[in-house]
């Protein structure tokens, strides 16, 4: 993964100066290397200053981010490995992802269907049948 632009897709792209990192220690694995390295990387994006997107496409990803932007922008922290190129790498992927996602276009809408005949019949019967066993449980009081 390039580190001065992310690519989207092959028309979409997003220069390199329109992230912001910021590093810090990090938790978890590396011995007494944690102490000492600032691995843990958060990546900055400004989704709604950005200028690498479409209008419409900014639009779409603004309202379907919108629980996880804090004033238009999405932040990605990333930690999982030792060295501090590694979580930059898995940043920019997670955004690349998370950004993907939000500009996809929305799904068909959904055609509706009638059951077949034959699943219609089949639930009867089964309907039937279980109605037969539980009635089988009954005590019949009829003497």
């Amino acid at each position: 993964m390039e580190l001065d632009q992310l690519r989207l897709t092959d028309r979409i792209a997003i220069p390199a100066v329109e992230f912001g990192w910021r590093f810090s220690r990090s938790s978890g694995p590396g011995g007494q290397n944690v102490n000492s390295t600032d691995s843990r990387v958060e990546l900055v994006f400004n989704l709604a200053q950005s200028e690498a997107l479409p209008p419409a496409l900014k639009a779409r990803a603004l309202e379907r981010l919108a629980s996880r932007l804090l004033e238009g922008t999405v932040v990605i922290a990333a930690s999982e490995y030792r060295s501090q190129w590694r979580n930059r790498q898995a940043a920019l992927a997670r955004l690349a992802e998370l950004l993907r996602q939000a500009i996809a276009p929305p799904a068909p809408p959904r055609r509706r269907t009638k059951p077949t005949k034959g699943s219609v019949e089949r639930r009867l019967q089964a309907k039937r049948q279980r109605s037969f066993i539980k009635g089988q449980r009954r005590d019949s009081k009829d003497d």
